[in-house]
């Protein structure tokens, strides 16, 4: 468990996390680009996976660390896929910018 030194401070990280999450949510909606809306996407899962290590050794929990593995991998395959619709996006407002 935590010391009475080291509470206070992850009570504080874990309250910046989640404001930096809701920023970054707020961007993600706003965004005026698909690009920036990518940004802010992977911006959350990197603030996830530091909650969730955070909180594994905050509770001691070695398991929390697989689970932020595993969120890693499949954060990393969904920017991959928004990428990817990214720029065939951009490739067909391209195309569509030469013909008219």
């Amino acid at each position: 468990m935590l010391t009475a030194i080291q509470q206070p401070f992850f009570v504080v990280v874990f309250i910046l996390l989640g404001i930096c999450m809701i920023a970054c949510l707020i961007a993600a909606i706003r965004g005026p680009e698909l690009g920036d809306r990518i940004v802010a996407a992977n911006m959350i899962g990197t603030l996830t996976i530091a909650t969730i290590c955070l909180l594994s050794y905050a509770l001691q929990q070695s398991w929390l660390l697989d689970v932020a593995l595993i969120y890693t991998m499949i954060s990393f395959l969904a920017v991959v896929v928004l990428t990817r619709i990214f720029i065939r996006r951009y490739k067909s407002r391209a195309k569509e910018q030469e013909k008219g």
